[in-house]
């Protein structure tokens, strides 16, 4: 018999994929259809909780007691895969009640999402990326309303879980210190994401929000504020990491969490009318 050779695909690279891919995309500025965002909302909602059992967030306090409205709002957070950016979108609605907009390299794969805040950004070449980076300062100056959050993963590409050492690519600064520039002052909120399985049959979502920084100072170095932002984010994400390895989930909130399955609920039932499972069971307590 013939033997069958699989050519392996890396499921991380060191190059994003519009470098990677070479293509030329035309560059396309963000839009609010209001029947677009509504199919965004829905759409997007059913494909989180179809997904996963529960999200839960906790220290939002932490951004009710630092955040300033009178500035604009970026939010950053890690990148290890697809379902982040639906994270974030559900986020910015439900819990923190933002508009979202978003930079999405490959966004011709996405069309509609350019009508409900989305925008390309092409890193082929620092001149297609540089426009990305300017129609986001714009953006965020323009809002007078500032019900409009950027959602940015800074890294600039998909690593794995728990990468370290954290990295961020020089955008978030650029689009901070042109933003506090502008209009005297900018939010910047990290927040952690961890994906995992608990005691449900199902994955959540854990996110731990971070201390805003609300930056008005427009006059520091570029390459300080930066390792500073990776360092801060770095231990943010760590912390969050370890409390959840500890057990440690008992203060989170809850976005939305799914009905029980049948049988959860028969066991649960049972266990109400004082019912002992036998020590053999495959059924886990609560």
């Amino acid at each position: 018999m013939s033997k069958q050779i699989v050519e392996k695909e890396p499921l991380y690279l060191d190059v994003s994929p519009t470098q990677l891919r070479n293509r030329n995309e035309k560059f396309r500025k963000a839009k609010w259809v209001p029947f677009w965002v509504a199919v965004a909302d829905y759409v997007f909602g059913k494909m989180i909780e179809h997904r996963f059992f529960a999200l839960r967030y906790k220290c939002k306090e932490k951004y009710d007691e630092n955040y300033n409205p009178n500035y604009p709002c970026i939010f950053y957070a890690p990148h290890c895969n697809w379902w982040d950016g639906i994270v974030c979108y559900n986020l910015s609605k439900r819990v923190f009640n933002k508009r979202v907009t978003m930079m999405i390299e490959e966004m011709n794969r996405f069309p509609l999402f350019n009508y409900a805040g989305a925008f390309p950004v092409n890193k082929k070449s620092a001149q297609a990326a540089m426009a990305a980076l300017k129609h986001s300062v714009e953006l965020l100056v323009d809002d007078k309303t500032r019900k409009t959050a950027l959602w940015i993963f800074p890294q600039g590409i998909i690593r794995p879980p728990h990468y370290r050492p954290i990295e961020f690519q020089t955008g978030i600064v650029y689009i901070a210190q042109n933003v506090a520039k502008k209009v005297g002052g900018v939010n910047l909120v990290p927040l952690s994401y961890e994906y995992c399985f608990l005691r449900e049959h199902r994955p959540e979502v854990l996110v731990e929000v971070g201390k805003p920084i609300v930056l008005t100072d427009s006059k520091f170095d570029r390459h300080e504020f930066n390792r500073m932002l990776e360092t801060n984010f770095e231990e943010l994400c760590d912390n969050h990491f370890r409390a959840i390895s500890q057990g440690e989930v008992e203060d989170y909130k809850i976005m939305f969490k799914q009905k029980l399955p049948w049988y959860r609920e028969i066991e649960k039932y049972l266990k109400s009318r004082g019912f002992k499972f036998n020590k053999n069971s495959s059924s886990s307590p609560d």
